[in-house]
């Protein structure tokens, strides 16, 4: 969707700066993409998409026109990954700790969610790319209209498998750990098994398969904007053996550089997975 007007001095700053900017990223991008593209590219990037609140606040504009932002940048990073052949994305929009913030910000954050779930089951290029999109969190105190479109555009791309998007919303990887165990042991419960049986069935694949990732690949990558260095509970479980990379930006002001940037660090790291 495309965001609220910025006021007119904040623009023609910002696009002053672009225009002096702009040429010179635009040849260091496309030297960085050649050598990208000549590596290992992650399977699966989990995005912690933060700082839209502060990027707002720099430039003038209220914390709703911030969230608008971050949600078209999030469409445009979408793009990059499809673009470099990384099939996998999660995208963490809304924590469930975020349920705490003002009441007219959680609001307008429904709202986002339910128009941006429409808006893709418009997109051709969701279609185009057979693009699987997958709702991860909890969502049950969200409004009715709401959780409707989350369910229609899950409906609309649950045929797709080329690649796919897990929006997290409502999510909170504690609970999502606490989720997966509660539902494999009402899952083994059913025949009266003994406790000690129970016990023998929770396992490491056992509550994979509960997860709200099942079906997906652990991350590779994830990146966190805003200049934070921590995960805050994102994909506490998946993110066991995954590279990390914290860039300052905040997240509506990632450009497709800092981005790329990300990557060539992907790329120049030894994974042992432990050994």
């Amino acid at each position: 969707m495309t965001p609220r007007a910025v006021q007119p001095t904040v623009r023609r700053a910002l696009d002053a700066w672009e225009t002096l900017t702009k040429p010179l990223y635009w040849l260091y991008e496309g030297r960085l993409e050649r050598s990208v593209q000549r590596g290992s590219l992650p399977k699966h990037i989990g995005l912690i998409m933060d700082g839209n609140r502060r990027f707002a606040r720099s430039v003038g504009l209220d914390v709703a026109a911030g969230h608008d932002y971050g949600a078209g940048k999030a469409r445009e990073v979408l793009e990059w990954c499809f673009d470099l052949g990384i099939r996998h994305v999660t995208l963490w929009g809304f924590s469930s700790d975020n349920r705490g913030r003002a009441e007219t910000e959680v609001s307008h954050l429904h709202s986002l969610f339910a128009r941006q779930a429409r808006s893709m089951i418009e997109d051709p290029k969701i279609h185009k790319n057979r693009v699987r999109v997958r709702v991860i969190g909890d969502v049950k105190d969200f409004p009715d209209d709401v959780r409707a479109a989350l369910r229609e555009v899950e409906a609309a791309t649950a045929g797709y498998g080329e690649r796919q998007l897990n929006v997290a919303i409502g999510y909170g990887g504690r609970e999502e750990i606490v989720a997966a165990v509660q539902n494999l042991l009402r899952e083994q419960a059913v025949g009266a098994k003994s406790l000690a049986e129970l016990a023998q069935k929770v396992t490491v694949d056992e509550i994979e398969r509960h997860l709200y990732t099942a079906g997906s690949p652990d991350p590779d990558f994830i990146i966190r904007t805003s200049g934070e260095v921590r995960l805050s509970g994102f994909l506490l479980w998946q993110a066991a053996y995954s590279e990390y990379y914290f860039c300052d930006a905040f997240w509506p002001s990632f450009r497709r550089v800092d981005f790329l940037r990300a990557l060539r660090s992907f790329q120049a790291r030894e994974r042992r997975f432990g050994r």
